[in-house]
């Protein structure tokens, strides 16, 4: 027979009570409950007694030696739930926190950069913490900027030459824009090309407003260069698709050219040098991501290992 508690406030109840209480509903006896809680079931019958007691009313009927839940333990049950989910998310979150594994590092990058270079820092980086999380945010410049300096990413690539407000520059990679042709082009039998050697090619260009487009139209001007230019759009790897169909060749960024050469992509350096730099940025004013330098690390051995890549295809 319950025990029935004078009236008045129901003392405070702790973690264990309810812990005992949860596992009970859980595991519908004492036997079990009393494995999960690592407890013996006279202690489980002695502290359900006095949860009882302690509520006022009982939790379970007893049914020929079995426990069977009252309405009030279904709907304290709910209650016990919500809070054993929110200790759970706590414990998952100090887990993380022990782990370093704090949540998602939010990496932004170029488009192009998101496609040649990030992919092969990734499996290294994954290939040392494989259950580290990351996203990978391609934007172009100048949106991709003003995300690093809002404090919007951990990280960032960029060709930028100068820092964002609130945000380091570091120089990751510096190499030269590299010419693309397709398999069987006239031009593929010269180990390096010269201006000179595009008159009167068919060229597909960048976009107008690319920085990248202008400096190689004025490498062109200056050397009197006449090219036939009806292509032109804004993504290196949609330039590499157009001159893998023999639509005309091509000048990009080394990354994207060495990411996507084969058999019918072919990669000539130039003769005259227009450089590509990558940059590193890390916004300043916030605590960094502690997974970060990891994947800085990772960052920069694969611009190692692409530059090295590149200058035996130079050579």
């Amino acid at each position: 027979m319950l025990r029935v508690r004078p009236p008045g406030p129901i003392p405070m109840l702790t973690h264990r009570q309810l812990a005992i209480f949860r596992a009970i509903m859980q595991h519908g006896n004492l036997s079990r409950a009393a494995e999960v809680t690592a407890s013996s079931q006279p202690t489980l019958s002695r502290e359900l007694a006095r949860l009882e007691y302690l509520l006022g009313f009982a939790l379970f009927d007893r049914v020929r030696g079995r426990l069977r839940p009252t309405v009030r333990a279904l709907a304290l049950m709910q209650e016990v739930e919500r809070s054993f989910v929110g200790l759970e998310q706590i414990a998952a979150r100090a887990l993380e926190l022990r782990t370093l594994s704090t949540g998602r590092l939010r990496l932004a990058c170029l488009p192009a950069l998101a496609q040649a270079l990030v992919p092969r820092a990734l499996l290294a980086f994954q290939q040392t913490l494989p259950e580290a999380a990351v996203s990978v945010v391609p934007l172009e410049s100048p949106w991709l900027e003003q995300a690093l300096s809002k404090l919007r990413f951990d990280l960032g690539l960029s060709e930028t030459t100068e820092a964002p407000t609130g945000v380091t520059l570091k120089k990751l990679l510096q190499v030269n824009e590299v010419a693309v042709l397709p398999h069987g082009h006239a031009l593929a039998r010269l180990p390096v090309l010269r201006p000179q050697d595009f008159e009167g090619q068919r060229f597909v260009s960048l976009a107008a407003d690319d920085p990248y487009r202008q400096a190689i139209d004025q490498m062109f001007a200056a050397a009197g260069v006449t090219r036939i230019t009806a292509l032109e759009t804004a993504s290196a790897v949609a330039v590499c698709a157009m001159v893998r169909q023999g639509l005309g060749v091509a000048i990009v960024n080394p990354l994207t050219a060495l990411a996507l050469s084969g058999p019918d992509l072919l990669v000539r350096p130039l003769s005259v040098a227009i450089a590509f730099q990558v940059s590193l940025l890390l916004p300043e004013l916030t605590a960094p991501h502690p997974l970060r330098g990891q994947l800085v690390n990772a960052l920069d051995e694969a611009a190692q290992a692409m530059q090295a890549s590149l200058a035996l295809r130079s050579q």
